[in-house]
């Protein structure tokens, strides 16, 4: 079982920045892919980025590419997303998740993930 918080989120205007945490509970943290994932208002949740520690392999969504980093760090048990030059279209709940993945395609699809958080509300203004 595990048990995943976020935190971080808020309000910044665009151009700006946050960093979005994701602390988790349990013991094999480092064999779980982390994904962070958004929903916007009247839309279905999309992928934003992943990460695995076991392969070393990370992917990201084309529109946050180059913007956003996704970082982890074992002994905190913490996934991160840093997200700089926010556009209004970032606006919505980002969740963090977890899932023992093995392909892309499961890497990069909300349905694969087992845990998922409570979510934490990004509100860029333009």
């Amino acid at each position: 079982q595990v048990q995943l918080v976020e935190s971080g989120g808020g309000l910044v205007q665009a151009g700006g920045s946050l960093r979005l945490s994701c602390a988790a509970s349990g013991r094999t943290f480092s064999s779980y892919v982390m994904g962070w994932f958004r929903q916007a208002p009247g839309k279905e949740r999309e992928f934003v980025a992943a990460h695995s520690w076991s392969d070393a392999s990370t992917y990201y969504a084309h529109s946050v590419k180059g913007r956003f980093t996704i970082s982890r760090d074992n002994v905190k048990n913490t996934v991160y997303l840093q997200m700089n030059d926010l556009k209004p279209e970032d606006t919505g709940v980002y969740y963090c998740a977890a899932g023992l993945l093995h392909s892309i395609v499961q890497r990069t699809a909300s349905r694969w993930y087992d845990y998922w958080g409570q979510g934490t509300q990004v509100t860029v203004s333009s």
